[in-house]
């Protein structure tokens, strides 16, 4: 795994987003389009204000998914992450991307819109996906004791506590109480398929997790550091989210 730290997020976004986008173009010129992955979440404000600003890449031939949704949310709700993704990314482009596949977390049969988004995602092998990690080390809305064995390409999970009190702290809702139980999420397999990974990681509530997906042992009790594996899988960390690590990167 390619590891690298910087002094601070604009630093780190900035490099993250150059790196990934290198990998758009790529895809784009070899294969005449490209298919990519964006995460949600702070962690990722400044890499994805950064790639929208990055230059020559045809966002027309780029179809875009994402990692996860909320079961029960309005698609409008202020912490929805298809709000996101349309509001943060989708509309700071210099051209409408060629496709965008929600993950509909408001269907009544949430089964359903796993299914329709596995068919969706099948069609279109992944060449680069912008990551994060949690708090509890999850990867997407994989909460340890992750299932790294499905090959559903998204899953319906229940949420921990742990990632519960992730998504109060960061602002997104104004109790606890109100944190949805329950989400759709791509599966671990389904994401370690990508042909390359991005995975941007600041702050320093990050650093036990980080520490673990990057220097612990490979286990479903940290669902990141699956990403060891990974053949082609660059880390983005600020000084603080890489402070408790102790290789040398």
């Amino acid at each position: 795994m390619d590891v690298q730290i910087f002094q601070d997020k604009n630093s780190l976004g900035k490099a993250a987003a150059s790196c990934g986008a290198q990998y758009i173009r790529d895809a784009i010129k070899k294969n005449g389009h490209a298919n990519i992955i964006v995460a949600t979440g702070a962690s990722q404000f400044e890499m994805l204000s950064a790639l929208t600003k990055e230059a020559d890449i045809d966002w027309s031939k780029v179809n875009i998914f994402h990692l996860d949704e909320y079961i029960g949310l309005p698609e409008e709700h202020p912490a929805g992450f298809r709000k996101y993704i349309r509001e943060r990314f989708i509309a700071h482009l210099p051209q409408k991307p060629a496709s965008f596949h929600p993950v509909n977390g408001s269907d009544p049969d949430p089964e359903h819109a796993c299914e329709v988004l596995g068919k969706e995602i099948a069609a279109c092998p992944i060449d680069v996906a912008f990551v994060g990690i949690g708090e509890n080390g999850h990867l997407a809305f994989n909460d340890p004791p992750a299932d790294f064995e499905t090959e559903k390409a998204y899953l319906v999970i229940t949420l921990d506590e742990v990632c519960r009190k992730q998504q109060l702290g960061e602002g997104w809702f104004p109790t606890f109480d109100d944190v949805p139980k329950q989400a759709i999420s791509m599966g671990i397999k389904q994401i370690m398929k990508s042909a390359a990974i991005i995975n941007t990681v600041p702050d320093l509530r990050k650093a036990k997790a980080v520490k673990g997906a990057l220097e612990g042992p490979v286990s479903n009790l940290c669902p990141s550091s699956i990403l060891q594996t990974h053949k082609d899988c660059h880390t983005f960390l600020d000084k603080d989210s890489a402070s408790l690590l102790t290789g040398k990167y």
